[in-house]
């Protein structure tokens, strides 16, 4: 016999037992994922706008006019923002990657339609967000990846606009990128790309709605820049918004109808999509919409000012702590810590091991592994941190803890994830494996490494020798073994 099903408060009383296990989504502790304002206000506002729209389907803003006013209301705001004018139409979208992968579509379409021919390239820095090359795998363009400098994290605009050309479908940029904080050189390469007819996207997803209010001046990245195109802008990060939330901006509306999908040639309903999504939920539309109607451009404006002055502090803070350096200049709302080479050895502090110690005092940073690029550099291995409104009211327990974690790994040299893998046969016999492995293999792999038990997945309690192996792993090998370790994390029991 199957057992009765549970009341609704038993459900949400085990919801409740299972958001226990969480890391913390309010309060600052972690540095990541997660953009917390600091107003709670802001999120029962957002859920009751949600609540008040959750049976609304967003895929027929004709049936639903809600919908159409909200998103309207919305790119409106963004355009302003961002120094579009009239010409710049927009899209809400369900996150920065289906903003970034619609920028894809919307380059190649445009690109065919002007006699293109082949295969388009899309040319980016190798900082750009992963969400690019997942865009170019399933929309068939060609990756053209340009090295960036090690110790700043920038590309040079000249390395940029010598890749440009006609089979140049669309360049990205970024403001700023999310492993560096790097702002990109967006005028210069967007100059050269107007001149040359190829389309530019700037990828401001983590951090466009912090830079278009921040405090101190920034080197033109919108559309005040002639060259842009097309710019994307998460809600969900610095529009303090529930998940789910984006927009992506277009220059010209007959360049913006190549974003969308429509068929009549099927037996059902006309079928018009602007977004990748055919159903999909208003309630992000809702939450996004609401938090702006009540911030506006003064509430964005100081919230962002807490959050300017939070990031000077953390950037004040790890420079002065021997053994680490930010890397480059970061611009907006986010930094990289890297190892600090110019102290002896037994001096230096290695920014995973920090972030391992960091982690022990009840904080959560993201870990960064080192990239050998095409050009034979190396990016350093590095500990990324995004700061928020919030972060401003908990620096006195922060700085401290930053400071301390150092300490107690200072001098230790970071994990060799080569030495990790004699277990498992070595480096050599483990790249035999790239070409291809079933499940079961992946799992004894992984189970040899300590991160797959009997009973599913084990998170580890120090992440650094997870990322020093993927340092080491043959990527193919490695990105098939995180793929196993999520597969599994979510299979029935």
């Amino acid at each position: 016999m199957t057992e009765p099903a549970p009341d609704a408060l038993a459900v949400l009383d085990r919801l409740d037992a299972l958001r226990a296990a969480d890391a913390p989504t309010h309060g600052g502790r972690v540095l990541s994922y997660v953009y917390d304002s600091g107003r709670p206000d802001l999120d029962e506002l957002a859920a009751r706008a949600a609540r008040a729209v959750q049976p609304v389907n967003g895929l027929d803003p004709t049936t639903f006019g809600s919908v159409a006013v909200m998103e309207r209301e919305l790119v409106g705001f963004a355009r302003e923002a961002f120094h579009g004018d009239d010409d710049v139409v927009g899209s809400f979208t369900s996150g920065g990657t289906e903003s970034c992968i619609l920028a894809v579509k919307t380059a190649r379409d445009a690109w065919r339609a002007r006699g293109g021919e082949g295969t388009p390239r899309l040319v980016a820095p190798s900082t750009v967000h992963a969400a690019f090359r997942k865009g170019a795998h399933l929309l068939g363009l060609e990756l053209d990846i340009v090295p960036v400098d090690p110790a700043t994290g920038a590309p040079e605009a000249s390395a940029m606009i010598d890749r440009l050309g006609p089979a140049v479908a669309l360049v990205v940029v970024s403001a700023p990128s999310y492993p560096f904080a790097t702002l990109d050189p967006v005028a210069e390469v967007a100059d050269a790309a107007l001149a040359q007819g190829v389309d530019l996207h700037v990828d401001a997803c983590i951090g466009g709605f912090a830079l278009a209010f921040w405090p101190t001046e920034v080197a033109p990245w919108d559309f005040r820049v002639p060259g842009v195109t097309s710019l994307s802008a998460d809600l969900h990060k610095y529009g303090y918004s529930p998940k789910g939330a984006s927009v992506l901006l277009q220059r010209g509306r007959d360049r913006q109808r190549h974003q969308y999908f429509a068929t009549t040639e099927w037996s059902g309903y006309p079928v018009v999509n602007p977004t990748l999504l055919g159903s999909k939920p208003a309630g992000p539309l809702a939450g996004a919409w609401a938090i702006v109607q009540v911030l506006g451009t003064d509430g964005f404006t100081e919230l962002v000012g807490q959050t300017a002055r939070a990031t000077a502090a953390l950037v004040e803070a790890v420079t002065a702590i021997e053994g680490l350096r930010v890397v480059g200049e970061p611009t907006g709302p986010l930094l990289a810590v890297a190892a600090d080479d110019a102290v002896p050895a037994e001096r230096r502090v290695d920014p995973h091991r920090w972030a391992d110690a960091v982690r022990a005092r009840g904080w959560q940073l993201q870990l960064q592994p080192a990239h050998r690029q095409a050009d034979g550099t190396v990016l350093p291995r590095t500990t990324h941190l995004t700061v928020t409104p919030v972060t401003e009211s908990i620096l006195d327990g922060l700085l401290p803890d930053l400071a301390a974690a150092a300490d107690d790994v200072r001098g230790e040299p970071g994990l060799d994830g080569t030495a990790l893998l004699d277990g498992l046969g070595g480096a050599a016999a483990l790249g035999a494996l790239a070409g291809g492995v079933d499940s079961d293999t992946a799992a004894g792999l992984l189970g040899g490494l300590g991160l797959l038990a009997a009973d599913g997945p084990a998170v580890p309690e120090s992440l650094a020798p997870v990322l020093a192996l993927v340092e080491v792993l043959p990527a193919p090998l490695a990105e098939r073994l995180l793929v196993e370790l999520l597969g599994r994390l979510v299979e029935p029991a």
